[in-house]
């Protein structure tokens, strides 16, 4: 009789791959912090003819905060994707050198956003080890969300500013809760989606050869875009509406992979587009500055032509960093800082700016492709989406592809909200990177710190 055949161990993972990717995160990190350090100096001899006083602090600061998120994601998330943190210094260092170039002041601002926004991606680094924990919480997550969206139409907390009523006050602090409930939404909708795709598929009711899945599977969900319609009504924030609607819609043709969910989306858009231009004001005056804002150049238009007047000023290759006038576009700073960079670095800077974001987002997709598991796949779809919604938003109004709508350019606009939710949506796409590593076995797995706990109380527990 034969002996039975011996099974050999599998050879133990080494840590090369992972040191490989985190030698090239450390070379991109440094070279974007570099590129932010020349841009800065170039903009202050352009602007002073003279070499900026602080820019030994200023170099110190920029590689600090990048260094830590490179050693936190070094240490806790070895295993992730290189070119995701990189690719968003840069974007982040390009629009803080244009903020400072506009106002010391909003540089002051923004730099202790930029700490507080590093500050949450370490954390949520280190706080999620697993990110299919966070499956756990979807109602809660939607609960939170609505919440959030509702929260500026509350008196007292909310107000209005630049039309749209999106901000609320806290004390001495004021934020866009919208910011946040883009994650929160994100999270429910990839954790419901999930576990109840089947029977979305399924469905049991056919209505003009699509089939509907029960409506109570369905109800969450339609919450969810209801809310969506209500801040566009009550808040007049096209642009929140938009994204988040968007996100609704592709998270749901990802999950189903149905043509037919994607195209009733579309139809709910237009219609929904169609009835809001009919009723209400503000949609209309949007659609009329979009289609011609030269007969409101003195009034309503002078924000978009002046942004397009600073594009064709910047030419080919820009006027230089501190020698355009971007001042003369209201609004520089936020909703037209790629307008201001667009009149200094001209078409090929803009592009460039572009290639970044498409890089960044190629990324975010690569990382829902790898996902292994269900949830963190449609997770790591819907950040993107959400990263990629904003910035098409956003630049497609300042070329006036769409109508103008007041969201934020991802990491480069001054605002501490916008930066804080986008560094939280990349330290989440960082982890289902890294944790999509160690089920590939591309690089060792290890014990959360919670399970490293749960174990030292075991032990402790038998030793007693």
């Amino acid at each position: 009789m034969r002996p039975p055949p011996q099974v050999q161990p599998a050879p133990p993972l080494d840590n090369s791959l992972a040191r490989s990717r985190r030698g090239v995160e450390l070379g991109l990190v440094l070279l974007a912090g570099f590129i932010t350090a020349g841009a800065y100096v170039l903009a202050s001899l352009g602007q002073r003819s003279s070499m900026p006083a602080r820019i030994v602090p200023f170099m110190l600061f920029v590689l600090s905060l990048l260094g830590a998120a490179h050693v936190a994601v070094r240490f806790v998330a070895r295993g992730a994707d290189p070119l995701i943190l990189p690719t968003a210094a840069l974007l982040h260092g390009m629009g803080f050198v244009m903020i400072a170039r506009l106002s010391d002041r909003w540089a002051g601002l923004q730099a202790t956003w930029s700490f507080v926004g590093v500050a949450a991606f370490i954390a949520t680094l280190v706080v999620l080890e697993r990110p299919g924990d966070l499956r756990r919480y979807q109602f809660t997550s939607l609960a939170l969300g609505v919440l959030l969206l509702l929260l500026p139409m509350v008196p007292g907390v909310g107000f209005t500013s630049g039309g749209a009523r999106i901000w609320v006050s806290v004390g001495p602090i004021n934020f866009q809760p919208g910011e946040f409930a883009k994650i929160l939404l994100a999270v429910f909708f990839a954790a419901y989606l999930a576990e109840r795709r089947e029977l979305i598929v399924q469905g049991h009711t056919k209505i003009l050869g699509v089939t509907l899945p029960e409506l109570r599977h369905l109800a969450p969900i339609l919450v969810a875009w209801a809310v969506s319609v209500v801040v566009m009504v009550g808040e007049r924030d096209l642009g929140s509406s938009l994204m988040f609607f968007t996100l609704f819609v592709v998270m749901l043709w990802v999950a189903t992979e149905r043509t037919s969910f994607l195209v009733m989306g579309i139809g709910l858009f237009v219609g929904g587009a169609v009835i809001a231009y009919n009723l209400f004001d503000h949609v209309q005056t949007r659609v009329e500055i979009w289609l011609n804002p030269w007969d409101q150049y003195t009034e309503r238009g002078y924000q978009p032509i002046q942004a397009l007047f600073a594009l064709a000023n910047g030419g080919m290759t820009g006027t230089g960093l501190g020698i355009g006038d971007p001042g003369a576009i209201p609004a520089a700073h936020n909703d037209f800082i790629f307008a201001a960079l667009g009149e200094e670095l001209g078409l090929l800077g803009g592009v460039s700016i572009l290639s970044a974001f498409v890089l960044l987002v190629g990324a975010g997709m690569r990382t829902a492709l790898r996902a292994q598991r269900d949830f963190e796949k449609l997770l790591a779809t819907g950040l993107t989406t959400i990263v990629a919604i904003q910035t098409f938003i956003i630049i497609g109004g300042v070329l006036r592809v769409v109508p103008l709508t007041g969201v934020t350019l991802p990491f480069m606009s001054y605002g501490g909200s916008s930066l804080v939710a986008n560094y939280v949506v990349l330290a989440l796409l960082i982890r289902i990177s890294d944790t999509t590593a160690r089920s590939l076995h591309e690089v060792p797995d290890s014990s959360s710190i919670a399970e490293r706990f749960a174990l030292w109380r075991l032990r402790r527990a038998a030793a007693a």
